[in-house]
């Protein structure tokens, strides 16, 4: 069944940005009904935003209907999520005072679904103590505020103000869209993305890695309820909204990192590339280019999962083997000598898998020797097939 959107659109020059938000939950095929208020229609038109949505634009409340049915209630009862972007200073202040005098704000009013709103307006206006009251109220009364950010405004001015990343926004509707909530109560830890050892203050070595599948994995579980605890390396993703990010560089930082939240967690998702060596005696000072040829010692770095699979008491531990050869015999082999509870074993020479891809193809295999092949796919349907697994793993526990 399609999930829609109801999106109101208010009158501020950020108007344009919502045209993105649209195209990208079309994208994901979710149903996109605009609400724009009269003065939005002034900075961008209605049909803009109707050849994205594919849908009729919603101005009047008082225009002849072309159904029997009353609007702003239907649109109210099809919402799944009902998201202002932007919101302006106005139906803030219209909708924490009950006002409901036009189709935004009576649809609003009329509905059941989660409300989103994510306000943009001049510096001043935003830091009114009359706005912040607004907005206080809104959320003492369950709506989802997404705070505006720093940045050179429209107006000329300087501050916060500045429509969020529509990202994020995006980010925040499909965690409110998602209604299966079978990690409620659960807390995850996952791990993502490399980690780098430096030669020298501007040389490093590392493992290749995006993490992208740490990241869906962790808005995945997000979505379906869980606590989040997300440990990452360097990375060019956004953070997942609602999740706890903590950012490492090192595999010794990882290792201490994930070592503190550890004990504390039902499930622990290794994600991350960890590089195994780091270099002996790293300079301090960046080292000159003087010979044709140079060499590096390399030690050990402590082997984290192996550490998290000593210490595993109630958790659920999960591992990755990205391997180029022997793939279900080298997998088998993590999963057996680190006392894992399943590995995800994917063979990163294949295709559209791996590294750097929106996709992935991988086996998973569990510790009573079942073996699941699994198609390629997005990294995000994956991320929701492992954790219907390890679902499963938990009841047998």
């Amino acid at each position: 069944m399609s999930k829609n959107v109801v999106l109101g659109v208010t009158g501020g020059i950020a108007a344009y940005k919502a045209l993105d938000l649209v195209s990208k939950l079309r994208k994901k095929d979710i149903n996109v009904d605009v609400i724009m208020t009269e003065s939005a229609t002034k900075f961008v038109t209605p049909l803009s935003f109707q050849s994205l949505s594919q849908n009729q634009v919603i101005v009047d409340m008082f225009l002849e209907p072309k159904s029997w049915e009353i609007q702003h209630i239907s649109l109210a009862d099809k919402a799944d999520v009902l998201a202002i972007v932007p919101a302006t200073a106005n139906v803030i202040g219209k909708i924490a005072n009950g006002i409901a005098d036009d189709m935004l704000t009576t649809t609003v009013m009329a509905t059941k679904a989660p409300v989103l709103i994510a306000p943009a307006m001049n510096v001043n206006m935003y830091e009114n103590p009359i706005v912040q009251r607004n907005i206080q109220i809104l959320k003492q009364y369950g709506y989802h505020i997404i705070e505006p950010i720093e940045g050179r405004l429209a107006c000329g001015y300087v501050g916060k103000g500045k429509l969020n990343d529509i990202d994020l926004i995006f980010d925040y509707i499909e965690m409110l869209l998602e209604k299966k909530k079978d990690y409620l109560g659960k807390r995850v830890l996952v791990t993502a993305g490399p980690t780098v050892e430096y030669i020298d203050p501007v040389r490093f070595i590392s493992n290749r890695s995006s993490g992208k599948m740490g990241y869906a994995i962790a808005r995945a579980a997000r979505n379906r309820g869980a606590e989040v605890i997300l440990i990452t390396g360097p990375t060019n993703l956004a953070p997942p909204v609602g999740v706890k990010v903590i950012r490492v560089k090192t595999a010794e930082e990882m290792f201490k990192e994930v070592m503190k939240y550890y004990p504390e967690v039902d499930i622990a998702i290794k994600a991350a590339a960890v590089a195994d060596y780091k270099v002996e005696g790293t300079s301090k000072v960046k080292i000159k280019k003087t010979e044709d040829s140079f060499e590096l010692k390399l030690i050990k770095n402590k082997d984290i999962l192996q550490e998290m699979g000593k210490a595993k008491s109630k958790q659920i531990l999960v591992g990755f083997a990205a391997e180029t050869n022997d793939l279900i015999k080298n997998a088998k082999l993590k999963l057996e000598g680190k006392n894992l509870d399943m590995i995800i074993a994917n063979d990163v020479t294949e295709e559209n898998s791996g590294f750097d891809h929106d996709t992935n193809t991988v086996k998973i295999i569990k510790n009573d020797g079942q073996i699941i092949q699994l198609p390629n796919m997005l990294k995000e349907e994956l991320a929701n097939i492992i954790l219907n697994y390890i679902l499963e793993l938990k009841v047998k526990r």
